[in-house]
This record gives C-alpha cells, structure tokens and sequence, in this order.
C-alpha cells in the first residue's frame, strides 16, 4: 500500500503541478488550433496569459506558503534536556553527490546547519537524520548515504548518528525510524524540517505516536511583505511549485489517515505528558 501510495502521488503532482499545467495549457492551445477550434485556442492562451503574467509578477507562492510557515514559531523555547534530534531529508542531492564524489546540498540546507547547532547544545541526545530517494526511477542513490561526508567535515565525524536511508516521502521518515530509536515516552525529541514542511511532519509524527518539538528552519516567505510585487518569474515558478505540492502534500496525507489533522499548529497537543517546565529560550543560529 506505501509504494502504491508512493508512486500514485509521484504521478498525480505530475499532472497538477503548477509547471505542468502551463505546458497543458501551451499544448491544448497549439492542438485547438491545428483542429481549427479557434476559440478554444484564444481563450486557452488567454488564460495561459494571465497565468504566465501573474506568476511572474506577484509571490504568489509566498501567499500560499507563508500560512504554513508561520504556524510554528521560529526559534521557540526549547526543553533544557533532550533526549533525541531527528532531521528529515531534502537538504542533499544525492544523484549529484554521486556523480562528482562529495555531498552535494539543496536549498534545503539549513536543516543541516540547524542539525549541527543542536547537536552541539545537546551532545548527550541521539542524533537521527532520515533520507532515501524520493525519486521513483533513481532509488539506488539514497540522501542519508551522502550526509555523513558533509557532517564529518563540519565537525560531526565523531558523533553518533543514526542514518536511515530506506525512506521515501515523511510518513516512511517516521515508520522507519521509530524502531531504530525506539523512543520512550516522557522523552524529550526535537524535530528539524523545513517551516513549511513542518505542519504535516507534525501530523504525520503526531499519527505515529511520536511527540517532537517543532524546530522550523528553511522559511522562504516573508510574512510582513506579502502584498508587494516581484519580477522574478522563474523563481516566483519555483516557489508556488513547493507552496502548491506541499497543500496538496497535507490533503493527501489527512485523506489517507497519515496525519493525524489537516494543519498542525501545536506540537504540544501530541506531546502527551512531556515536561516543557524546564524548557531554556533557543539562541538563533
């Protein structure tokens, strides 16, 4: 059911990602017109023009990604113990750190940063970074494979990290690594992932019975400027791709009982009996 699942959304976002759907849109034009359904083909580029128009000069994916983003607070108090840190994958390439033999990063990486800055403040807690391929067709090349190079080099060489790298979308981050840690309850775990991300790792976590502390990084809104415009059409593109997979990411994990809610806002309403009595202010890094 999980590689079902796996390859159904890989196909679907394929149809209905927001690229995709301006090439559709190109195309149906072009075959409206050689069939000589002239008005068809009009309102087909008109609409592609407006489209084309609006993507290119207002955030829009800022828009839809900001309400996620701003669900979890940035740099909020941490516990002053904790047991365990959990990154989830998405800052490596690993087709790339394969092919030229040394880790190469996504944009992602500030889970990274964040992963080597509680590592330091917690050097008693088990560290976990959990990463496969999120590729259908390139499984052989796995994420948490190519970590380790990197996090020697910055000075956690001599850490124990556990690597989990048979997963392939959140929901198998948690199901696979839950049994490497085995997490008790009463413990303390912080979990990095991008800001976005964020609600539905929440959720997923949440369904599986693993309470985290939310640790938000990688944020790519900006909150008080949403209503300004921005000429950038290519990065505009990039950022309503990410801001449109990950809603439809929250609906098709709630739909097939994932997560356990639609938008997390509170990694305390799974935390059960967890003490944040003692919890210090996280420093920004």
């Amino acid at each position: 059911m999980d590689s079902i699942f796996f390859l159904a959304s890989k196909i679907i976002w394929a149809l209905i990602s927001p690229d995709s759907l301006l090439v559709i849109l190109g195309m149906g034009a072009w075959i409206s017109l050689l069939l000589g359904w002239q008005q068809v083909s009009r309102n087909l580029l008109a609409l592609l023009a407006l489209l084309l128009l609006l993507i290119g000069s207002a955030p829009v994916g800022e828009w839809l990604i900001a309400p996620l983003e701003t669900r979890f607070q940035a740099n909020a108090a941490l516990p002053a113990q904790v047991d365990g840190v959990i990154v989830l994958g998405a800052a490596v390439n690993p087709q790339l750190s394969d092919a030229w033999g040394q880790t190469e990063l996504e944009s992602s990486a500030d889970r990274l940063t964040a992963f080597a800055y509680l590592a330091s403040l917690y050097p008693q807690a088990q560290l976990v970074y959990t990463g496969g391929s999120a590729s259908v067709a390139e499984q052989e090349f796995k994420e948490a494979d190519y970590v380790g190079f990197l996090l020697a080099q910055i000075g956690l060489g001599q850490a124990a990290i556990i690597y989990e790298s048979a997963s392939r979308n959140t929901a198998e981050n948690v199901s696979n690594s839950k049994p490497l840690v085995n997490p008790q309850p009463g413990q303390n775990w912080i979990l990095v992932t991008s800001a976005y991300h964020m609600p539905r790792a929440i959720g997923v976590f949440c369904q599986q019975q693993w309470p985290v502390h939310a640790y938000p990084v990688d944020h790519h809104s900006q909150p008080a400027r949403l209503w300004r415009l921005k000429f950038r059409f290519a990065e505009n593109l990039v950022l309503l791709r990410t801001a449109m997979r990950e809603w439809a990411g929250l609906i098709a994990y709630r739909v097939s009982g994932r997560s356990d809610r639609l938008l997390a806002s509170d990694s305390n309403q799974c935390l059960g009996n967890n003490n944040m009595s003692n919890a210090a202010q996280s420093p920004p890094i």
